[in-house]
């Protein structure tokens, strides 16, 4: 699976979000306020998306309809996997130490962290 630009990570947050295949229009108008783009910047990116197999583009009527083909969840996981490996050494302490040292997570937050692995940990158990 190849890595995603900003661009094009924020057009595939639409059709991820969207849960449906959507028209160019339905991704141009979600655009709006984060990219200030023409249609045929827009069609640029979403060819490009299909020429790396994250789209699929459905030109069966006169409209063309647009639609993932790599799940969210998928994609997610290999980048989570690849950013801890390359910055932290595959370490989510110290990605948790890192955040919490520049004051990006509080302690609520660390709170929440620990709760979240309980729950997992009784989830594991019971399974």
């Amino acid at each position: 699976m190849k890595n995603l630009g900003d661009a094009e990570l924020e057009i595939m947050l639409i059709l991820w979000d969207a849960a449906k295949p959507v028209t160019s229009s339905y991704v141009l108008e979600h655009l709006k306020g984060k990219r200030n783009w023409a249609l045929s910047t827009l069609m640029t990116i979403l060819a490009r998306l299909a020429d790396k197999g994250f789209v699929y583009c459905d030109r069966s009527t006169r409209t063309n309809y647009y639609s993932a083909l790599i799940a969210e969840k998928d994609y997610k996981a290999k980048e989570g996997s690849s950013f801890l490996k390359r910055l932290y050494n595959n370490s989510v302490q110290n990605f948790v130490t890192s955040l919490y040292d520049s004051n990006t997570i509080s302690d609520n937050d660390l709170l929440s962290l620990r709760d979240m692995i309980d729950e997992l940990e009784r989830r594991h158990k019971d399974a």
